[in-house]
């Protein structure tokens, strides 16, 4: 089983190309949806974030009111690692899992998909790095018109991240997500080749 690690800096079109590999036969653990899961209310990492937090990350239906904890952990950094201290292990441990069930099933491709790969990951435990890289403008582009976000806000969460220079150099593929979908298709496809040796 090869186990790769599939990164890229926010609005990069990572979850497009997960998406891809997953038709194509991979397996694919998605980080942010764990986070989710993790996180909805009743769970201990909810509790968690709320007793660090406060009620004022709270929604009126009980679950997390990510806008609110995301203009906190933007604007400290320590709040942001405290966040980061508690959502990291517990994601880790439910990839973990998920990796050791697709070993028993003997799958053949496993991609994990981690938006902070080299931020808060070791990426010598994978045989393979793919970063989704696309430029700044565009991906600020898609923050705000895509996501809905203020342009303030979109630029906080671009600064807050790794530059895509320096995990460029650290990726086994990239693939450059510059212009249409088919572009995109073709360059994923070349890469799961790669990987597969098909």
């Amino acid at each position: 089983m090869r186990h790769i690690a599939l990164t890229g800096n926010i609005a990069a079109g990572k979850s497009t190309v997960a998406a891809l590999l997953a038709d194509w036969g991979a397996t694919v653990i998605d980080a942010d949806r764990i986070v989710h899961q993790l996180q909805r209310r009743g769970t201990a990492v909810h509790a968690t974030i709320v007793e660090r937090f406060g009620p004022g990350v709270v929604a009126p239906d009980g679950e997390l009111d990510r806008p609110a904890l995301r203009a906190a952990v933007l604007a400290d950094p320590n709040a942001l690692a405290s966040l980061n201290a508690i959502v990291h292990p517990a994601v880790r441990a439910e990839r973990a899992r998920l990796l050791a069930d697709a070993q028993a099933r003997g799958e053949r491709v496993v991609v994990d998909d981690i938006p902070l790969l080299f931020e808060a990951d070791d990426p010598a435990a994978f045989d393979g790095i793919i970063l989704v890289d696309a430029p700044e403008a565009a991906r600020r582009a898609r923050l705000i018109r895509q996501r809905g976000l203020e342009p303030a806000v979109a630029d906080r969460l671009l600064a807050a991240q790794m530059p895509a220079s320096e995990k460029r150099a650290r990726a086994t593929w990239i693939i450059e997500n510059y212009d249409d979908y088919a572009a995109l298709e073709r360059r994923a496809r070349k890469v799961w080749e790669a990987i597969t040796g098909d």
